[in-house]
């Protein structure tokens, strides 16, 4: 059964994701400060943390560094605070994604499987698969649902990084220093073009279904189902 710590102030809160989360087969440890959150994460070695980022204590950004300095366990952030700054800097300060209060059940399930998922990885392999989408580093091929897709070398490079972070949001700035290099990160125009293409060619044929999602202000996410 995989351990799930929930670091929350809000008592409400804290019942209600270990009610649905434990009718979901997770074993729920509960902190509600940062500090004892921090305690927690030694003692119980959780395999994902909800890390609200509104706790009395200090800050939810700082108990993500303190962490990040030690442990890779991968950390959804919980917030209110629908600002794209924020998001941003707890994406690289190591968040694995965030969820913004309120939010649906069934929608947190979905980040917690991706998150468990990135943290056991599969073996390596040289083809990638998302979904309808595979992708064939070696032979530098993009299919989907087995028809080739034909993409420019900038294109490739941008769902090269977006299918190695798949269900999760790569921000503007990892996007643009991994595809053109880190004097290009203020860049986010170029995103916007060859995002806007990209996503028109891996749309999947007789349906209007999407394979990036845009996350406004923040970043890019390759939809896992």
């Amino acid at each position: 059964m995989k351990k799930i710590l929930i670091i929350d102030d809000e008592s409400s809160i804290r019942k209600l994701l270990r009610v649905s989360l434990e009718a979901n087969g997770y074993q729920i440890v509960e902190a509600q400060t940062g500090q004892e959150g921090l305690q927690k994460i030694l003692e119980e070695r959780p395999e994902v943390i909800l890390l609200d980022l509104g706790l009395p204590d200090k800050s939810g950004l700082t108990i993500l560094k303190e962490i990040r300095q030690w442990s890779q366990t991968p950390i959804i952030i919980l917030t209110v605070v629908d600002n794209d700054q924020i998001k941003v800097e707890a994406l690289d300060g190591g968040a694995d994604d965030y969820i913004t209060k309120p939010f649906s059940i069934s929608e947190l399930l979905v980040r917690i499987r991706v998150a468990l998922r990135h943290a056991s990885p599969a073996e390596q392999s040289s083809i990638l698969k998302c979904g309808a989408l595979e992708m064939d580093l070696a032979a530098h091929l993009v299919k989907i649902n087995n028809h080739q897709i034909k993409l420019t070398a900038t294109e490739y490079d941008i769902l090269k990084v977006l299918i190695r972070y798949k269900g999760k949001v790569v921000t503007h700035r990892v996007l643009l220093n991994e595809v053109w290099g880190p004097n290009s990160i203020e860049h986010v125009h170029y995103l916007r073009v060859y995002l806007g293409n990209l996503r028109k060619k891996l749309k999947i044929e007789g349906t209007d279904q999407e394979l990036i999602s845009t996350e406004a202000g923040v970043g890019y996410r390759l939809i896992e189902s």
